[in-house]
C-alpha cells in the first residue's frame, strides 16, 4: 500500500472511484466526472458547522464536525462501500483537499483500502478545466456549421456525429438551443462551471488533427457563457452556410418545435420578452396565435419578422471568414435530406486552417 503524498489531477484515472466528499449541494452545482457524492457532512451539518465556527470559534466547530464526519463514515463504510475488495483503489477529493477528504482517507486507509488524496480538491480541478478550454480551443480546426433558423443545424451536427465526424455540440452541453423559445421543455440548464466541465471533457477526446464540426453560437446559451477563448477560435474558423427555402425551414420548425403547442401560455410569456423589438400590435397578433396554438402562422412570422433579420446582422458581425463562407442546397429537411446534407458539408472544399499554438 502506497501512503504517499497527495495526487495531481493528471493521476486520477489511475483510480477504480473517485470519491467526492463535498455536500450533495457542492456536487449538484459541478464535479468530476464519473465521481460519485459521498458526503462527510450533508448540506445541513455543513451549514451548522460552520455557524458554529463564527460564533463559538474552531475547537466547537470541529467537536461537532468530528461527530457529524463520524456518523457519516460509518454509514458510507456500511453502505457504498460495504462490498468493495481488499485491493480497492479509492481517490477522495473535497474543496481544497483539506479535512473533509482528509478524514475519510485515513479512515479507508485505516480499513486497509489503498486511498489517496486528490492535490489541491475540487479548487485545483477547477483550474484544470480552465487550462484544458484555454490550451486546447485555439488547436481544434473547427467547420461552423451556419444557417438561419429553421437550417436543422443542430440536426445536421448529430448527423455528422453519426456519420463519424468530430462534433461540438455546444447547445446540447448547455441544454438549451440558443434562441428565445430555446429552452429544452422540463430541463434545467447545467450550472456555468458544469458546463465547462463537460465542454472540456468533450474537448480532451477530440483528435486536434480531424476538423470539429460546431453550429454558430453567440456569447451566450439561455443562460450559460461560452468561453472566450473558445468562441474566439469559433469566430475566426471556416463556416459553410445550410440555404433551404422559408418553405422547407417552416415545415421542419413545425415538427422539431411542435412542443412549444403543448403549452400555449407559456409560449405567450416567451414571446413577451420581444416586445421592444417588435412592439405591442405584434407581440399581442403573435400571443393570440399561440393561445390558439396556430404554430404555423405564428413561426412564419417570427422567421420573417425576427429570426431572420437578427441572422443576416449576426452572421456577418461575428463570423470573421462569413464573406469567404462555403454554402450547401437542400430542398427539404426531413430526416434522410438531413443526413445527406451532412455528407455534403463533409464533401465541401474546405480551407485549411492555422493551428494557433498557445505560449507555453
Amino acid at each position: 500500500m502506497s501512503h504517499r503524498g497527495p495526487v495531481p489531477v493528471s493521476e486520477r484515472h489511475a483510480f477504480d472511484t473517485v470519491i467526492d466528499a463535498r455536500s450533495p449541494a457542492e456536487f449538484a452545482i459541478d464535479h468530476i466526472p464519473g465521481a460519485i457524492n459521498c458526503p462527510v457532512l450533508d448540506d445541513d451539518e455543513r451549514r451548522i458547522v460552520g455557524t458554529l465556527y463564527k460564533q463559538q470559534g474552531a475547537f466547537e466547530a470541529r467537536r461537532m464536525g468530528g461527530a457529524f464526519v463520524a456518523a457519516n463514515l460509518a454509514r458510507h463504510l456500511q453502505g457504498r462501500f460495504a462490498e468493495q475488495p481488499a485491493r480497492w483503489k479509492p481517490l477522495v477529493y473535497c474543496w481544497r483537499g483539506g479535512m473533509r477528504s482528509g478524514s475519510m482517507v485515513t479512515w479507508l486507509r485505516m480499513v486497509g483500502w489503498d486511498a489517496q488524496q486528490l492535490a489541491g480538491g475540487y479548487k485545483t480541478w477547477r483550474r484544470h478545466v480552465m487550462a484544458q478550454i484555454a490550451v486546447l480551443s485555439p488547436q481544434l480546426q473547427m467547420r461552423v456549421v451556419c444557417g438561419p433558423t429553421g437550417s436543422a443545424k443542430t440536426r445536421v451536427l448529430e448527423a455528422l456525429a453519426a456519420q463519424g465526424e468530430q462534433v461540438l455540440d455546444l447547445e446540447a452541453l448547455a441544454r438549451h438551443r440558443g434562441s428565445v423559445l430555446g429552452a429544452w421543455p422540463g430541463v434545467a440548464q447545467p450550472s456555468q462551471t458544469a458546463f465547462e466541465t463537460a465542454l472540456a471533457a468533450v474537448m480532451e477526446t477530440f483528435d486536434l488533427s480531424r476538423p470539429v464540426y460546431v453550429e454558430a453560437e453567440s456569447s451566450r446559451i439561455g443562460r450559460i457563457s461560452v468561453p472566450p477563448e473558445l468562441l474566439q477560435r469559433l469566430r475566426a474558423s471556416p463556416c459553410v452556410e445550410i440555404v433551404a427555402s422559408p418553405a422547407a425551414r417552416l415545415d421542419f420548425l413545425l415538427r422539431d418545435y411542435a412542443n412549444l403547442g403543448d403549452d400555449p401560455e407559456r409560449l405567450a410569456q416567451q414571446l413577451h420578452a420581444l416586445r421592444e423589438l417588435h412592439g405591442r400590435e405584434v407581440i399581442e397578433r403573435w400571443q393570440a396565435w399561440a393561445h390558439e396554438r396556430a404554430l404555423a402562422p405564428l413561426f412564419g412570422e417570427l422567421m420573417a419578422l425576427h429570426y431572420d433579420p437578427l441572422y443576416a446582422r449576426s452572421q456577418s458581425t461575428h463570423l470573421f471568414q462569413w464573406p469567404k463562407r462555403l454554402s450547401v442546397s437542400a430542398e427539404a429537411l426531413a430526416a434522410a435530406d438531413i443526413a445527406l446534407l451532412a455528407a455534403a458539408v463533409v464533401r465541401l472544399p474546405w480551407p485549411a486552417q492555422a493551428l494557433e499554438r498557445p505560449l507555453p
